[in-house]
């Protein structure tokens, strides 16, 4: 995927009811598209995102290992207290998406499944 449908990927899923994030992480954990939803603030410090971004990125390379033997991951997915996060493998790069822990981790996933393939 290029710069352009990464950029719209994130614009139409921060439009989803409940996104207060959504951003391209790139194989190293820097964020290279997207960001917060306007008028939310994030829930930590940038220092804190960043060692985020790093771990999640990790943490979607080990699972690819296993791709062989289970297939592909199309999402994995975490409830926090106060948030619900998101991580969908794209090529080399990592679609990071927090929404309101009160969001439907039934519906909310699948939404932002059909996002992404409409990019591509």
């Amino acid at each position: 995927m290029n710069a352009t449908s990464n950029q719209k990927i994130c614009d139409e899923i921060k439009k989803l009811d409940g996104v207060r994030f959504a951003g391209i992480l790139n194989d190293r954990g820097k964020l290279i598209e997207g960001g917060m939803k306007q008028g939310f603030d994030t829930l930590s410090s940038k220092r804190d995102d960043e060692m985020l971004f790093m771990e999640l990125v990790l943490r979607v390379k080990m699972r690819q290992e296993f791709d062989t033997q289970l297939g592909s991951v199309k999402f994995a997915m975490a409830l926090r207290d106060k948030v619900l996060e998101m991580s969908f493998p794209l090529d080399k790069s990592v679609l990071f998406v927090v929404a309101e822990s009160t969001a439907s981790y039934a519906v909310m996933p699948k939404r932002i499944l059909e996002i992404i393939q409409s990019q591509k």
